[in-house]
């Protein structure tokens, strides 16, 4: 039987690159000094030979364990499956590995599980997911035990953590623009859990671009849902049930927008002929269905790239790091019938 090919090793790596060990080295723990071209010399030959260094010697050497963590506490599968995916990509690429947790955000003893999670892994830093970014127990937990962070998406951002976000304001403005244009006045709006920063940011930018047309936000429009998708379906009971109905209806995430496109249908309304419909996040979902969604796509595996990358290689920017999102016009949202033709906008684009 012929012996198992031997597995490339550094000095193979170096060898081949013509360089030395140590700026082999130097180019995998990702340190300052090795010129561009070096580095993506050493980088090919890494590919080429398939070399992967044991996470255990490098951590010895480097004083790193090579882990990234990924704390969640999250309804949307959508969302917490983007975080994953970015999250993951970019730690492959760094040589890194991704370790992701589920934690209960009410548990008591989450302290206590942070504690013990971060002494079993010693991670070279934590991506904490919202709700989770904003718990003050995890966050002490990280700061005791000199742990770098970077919050998604936070409610209150701790000034020593890196910070990752999208505009929310300025998403849901554009959304509530967009419904304006198509002459819909009577807009039911959906809130997103409580416990997140985005729901009161969602519902700001849908306020703003509301007064902005000099129209008052109308509170029985207003329904106060979980991100969930039964939450969806009880707010379009609740918001269709009015005696002067909406016309459409903004949902803060995808999960309950389809909530309302189903609801909507088992009543025997037509979308977007009778109601339009727009949601939050571009989850997989929402062109999938008929109609297809209008909704934000929002860029949640950037952000968990970008996240990723302040922890592995800071670039000494203060502030948060704000990802574009970009909004998606399907067949959901249509003119009113009855609108002036001045208010309709035949030139927009359908995804």
């Amino acid at each position: 039987m012929n012996p198992s090919p031997r597995a490339p090793t550094i000095v193979d790596v170096a060898a081949q690159a013509g360089v030395s060990i140590k700026t082999v080295s130097r180019v995998l723990n990702h340190e300052a000094g090795v010129h561009e071209e070096t580095r993506e010399q050493v980088l090919k030959v890494v590919a080429e030979l398939k070399y992967r260094p044991k996470l255990s010697a490098r951590s010895l050497a480097g004083a790193r364990s090579f882990l990234i963590g990924l704390l969640y506490y999250d309804p949307s599968a959508a969302f917490v499956g983007g975080v994953q995916q970015g999250a993951t990509l970019r730690c492959r690429e760094a040589g890194y590995h991704l370790v992701v947790e589920s934690l209960d955000n009410d548990a008591p003893d989450i302290e206590s599980q942070v504690e013990r999670m971060l002494s079993a892994l010693r991670p070279d830093g934590m991506i904490l997911a919202p709700p989770i970014c904003d718990n003050p127990k995890v966050l002490k937990a990280l700061r005791d035990s000199n742990t770098p962070c970077v919050q998604m998406s936070p409610g209150l951002p701790d000034q020593r953590s890196a910070v990752v976000r999208m505009d929310d304001v300025q998403a849901a403005e554009e959304v509530t623009n967009l419904l304006l244009s198509l002459g819909h006045r009577h807009i039911g709006f959906i809130r997103g859990a409580t416990d997140q920063a985005a729901s009161a940011l969602r519902y700001q930018g849908f306020a703003q671009a509301m007064q902005a047309h000099g129209l008052a936000v109308e509170a029985e429009l207003v329904y106060q849902g979980d991100f969930t998708y039964p939450s969806g379906v009880e707010g379009a009971h609740a918001l269709l049930s009015r005696r002067q109905r909406p016309t459409a209806v903004f949902a803060s995430n995808d999960d309950m927008a389809l909530g309302v496109l189903a609801a909507a249908q088992r009543l025997g309304l037509a979308v977007p002929a009778d109601l339009s419909i727009a949601g939050f996040d571009d989850s997989p979902a929402a062109s999938l269905v008929w109609p297809p969604l209008t909704t934000v796509r929002q860029p949640v595996a950037a952000m968990a790239r970008a996240a990723v990358d302040l922890l592995i290689a800071p670039d000494g920017e203060s502030g948060p790091r704000v990802v574009a999102h970009e909004l998606v016009v399907r067949d959901s949202t249509s003119a009113l019938p009855h609108a002036p033709a001045g208010r309709r906008r035949a030139a927009i684009q359908k995804a």
